[in-house]
């Protein structure tokens, strides 16, 4: 309770200050529209983080160096609790939007920051109005933003991972970029497993092998929801074998998952390239030397 208690203190100072940070954001704007967005990008972050060491959240984070540097990327995950957004979003090295429910349009505060970050809003209900935000999504990855999309839908209250609204891959499929598999394990026992009250947790986030559309053929590209689904299966179970030691935990997923031969042909090369990249980096760190072919 007392780590909900200074959380609330903490929000509270940064509603405060956020209204004299607005119209300052906003004056940048005017002058030059990319200091905003790095000016918003890293303050937001800095809240992220100091809301994670209130809350007592520490996080192992796996594949970081799989993210394009020079690049915007769709960031691909699945969706375990409130804390999925706090933790992953602090982690972006470049300038990233959400897309996000249309409820959230409905809370001033959070809206304006969400905003000044481009993150969009969709309309769940009408299909249309969905269409019109991916496409808002293609633009600003025409513009050199990365979009964090949760094909899921909603959260997921229970085990594995649910399976893919295919509209999401709209995305990356339009803009011929990369996709970034990113899986978070623990994040619901932050919160959610025990509302109100806010646990010290462990919690895992991996960034998943690039998953390049543009070379992709038509039927690959038809294939990328239930591509990426089972991809990010295997990384789920991975990782939450390695943090709990336990049984199953999501791969029940892909097992139930009638799969194709062209899903499981690029399967195999993520799979391939994901686990030699993970391979050489634990010999690196024993200080051998040894030489992986690209694939």
């Amino acid at each position: 309770m007392i780590r909900l208690i200074l959380l609330c203190i903490f929000l509270l100072i940064i509603f405060v200050l956020s209204l004299i940070l607005f119209p300052i954001e906003w004056l940048i704007g005017r002058i030059s529209p990319k200091a905003k967005d790095i000016s918003s990008l890293r303050f937001v972050q800095f809240v992220f983080k100091v809301i994670l060491f209130l809350s007592g959240v520490s996080t192992t984070v796996i594949g970081l160096e799989n993210i394009p540097k020079d690049e915007p990327v769709v960031f691909i995950g699945n969706h375990r609790g409130f804390f999925d957004t706090v933790v992953s979003y602090s982690r972006m090295p470049r300038l990233t939007g959400f897309i996000a429910k249309k409820e959230m349009q409905k809370v001033p505060f959070i809206r304006l920051w969400m905003k000044y970050l481009h993150c969009l809003f969709m309309d769940r209900s009408n299909p249309r109005e969905g269409l019109k935000t991916i496409l808002s999504g293609v633009e600003q990855i025409n513009n050199g933003i990365s979009i964090v999309i949760f094909p899921e839908g909603t959260r997921n209250k229970g085990d594995g991972i649910m399976p893919f609204h295919g509209g999401s891959f709209k995305l990356a499929d339009k803009s011929n970029c990369k996709i970034i598999p990113m899986v978070q394990n623990n994040t619901e026992n932050v919160l959610e497993a025990h509302f109100p009250s806010i646990k010290r947790t462990h919690t895992v986030l991996e960034f998943g092998t690039p998953i390049d559309t543009a070379a992709l053929d038509r039927d690959e590209r038809k294939a990328l929801p239930d591509t990426v689904h089972d991809l990010i299966c295997l990384l789920y179970t991975s990782d939450a074998a390695d943090e709990e030691d336990s049984g199953d935990l999501g791969g029940s997923g892909i097992s139930k998952k009638k799969k194709t031969k062209t899903t499981s042909r690029v399967l195999f090369n993520i799979y391939i390239r994901h686990y030699l990249l993970r391979i050489y980096l634990l010999v690196q760190d024993q200080n051998i030397k040894i030489l992986i072919l690209q694939y």
